[in-house]
């Protein structure tokens, strides 16, 4: 029988064959489209308002039809020199009347956020690579940050199920690999310019949106040269709002603001979906 690890290997190899041959055929027809990239994380509440309640959107009203979605879960996590990924937990989540709190007794639990991000970040990387099509991938994401908002994304697992994807990325975590589509990610993130400075942080066209980002169908439809115009940018060409009060910072988890804990120095396996249904996440 063949080793598991051999076994995703020749899966992941055989969808990025399939993905770029895919890219190839469609290359004439996408050609003109919009690419749109999120920088994330996956705990962060307002990455996942962001995702579930806008970014939702692009589907909905047929704006996807000229982008190219591009989603990468790193956000404001970093790699030490020893090689272990480090991940935070947003300190504006738990914000009280406008100030920020760290209570002793919260420890624990922002400890624990900081690893569920971490392993998150890369259990959706992981399914970006192994389902490319951004439909599939996006469908098992929202489900995964409508979760979060729920703040019940220790039932991220079940995701799978309903979404009708396959627990391939769950071996991909297991085996590894997931972190080395993380490290990519990170490099990616790193050599944003200017750099990021809080997430959803939004780039349409290599422009950042900065704070911007609200109007961000707004700037694909002005961004989009091609004659496949949807018709939602018939109502949106003309709403990029320049204002100052635009420009006011938005909800987001800013990288100053934010506190960090390690994580996956020694990351725990995780099992199989029948198993992990009955010992979920946390």
């Amino acid at each position: 029988m063949a080793a598991p690890g051999r076994v995703l290997f020749t899966i992941l190899i055989l969808t990025s064959v399939l993905a770029a041959f895919t890219t190839a055929t469609n290359s004439r027809s996408t050609s003109d489209n919009v690419t749109v990239s999120l920088y994330y994380e996956t705990l962060c509440p307002y990455c996942a308002n962001f995702i579930v309640n806008y970014l939702l959107k692009i589907f909905q009203n047929g704006l996807i039809s000229i982008v190219n979605l591009r989603m990468i879960p790193w956000g404001n996590a970093w790699i030490q020199s020893n090689g272990t990924f480090l991940c935070q937990m947003c300190f504006q989540a738990l914000s009280v009347s406008g100030r920020k709190w760290l209570l002793i007794g919260l420890t624990e639990i922002l400890l624990k956020h900081g690893s569920d991000e971490c392993l998150l970040n890369t259990i959706e990387a992981c399914t970006i690579t192994i389902y490319p099509d951004v439909v599939r991938h996006f469908r098992f994401i929202h489900c995964v940050e409508r979760l979060t908002l729920k703040g019940k994304h220790n039932e991220w697992i079940n995701c799978f199920q309903m979404t009708g994807l396959g627990t391939v990325p769950i071996d991909c975590y297991n085996s590894g690999y997931g972190n080395v589509i993380e490290r990519r990610y990170a490099k990616e993130t790193a050599q944003l310019d200017p750099p990021h400075r809080f997430v959803p942080w939004v780039v349409v066209n290599n422009q950042p949106l900065q704070e911007d980002y609200g109007n961000f169908m707004a700037y694909i439809c002005k961004a989009y040269k091609g004659n496949r115009k949807p018709e939602a940018c018939r109502s949106l060409s003309s709403k990029i709002d320049y204002s100052e009060k635009a420009k006011s910072a938005p909800p987001g988890c800013y990288v100053d603001e934010a506190t960090r804990f390690t994580s996956l120095t020694t990351p725990e396996k995780i099992p199989t979906l029948a198993k992990a249904n009955r010992t979920q996440l946390g």
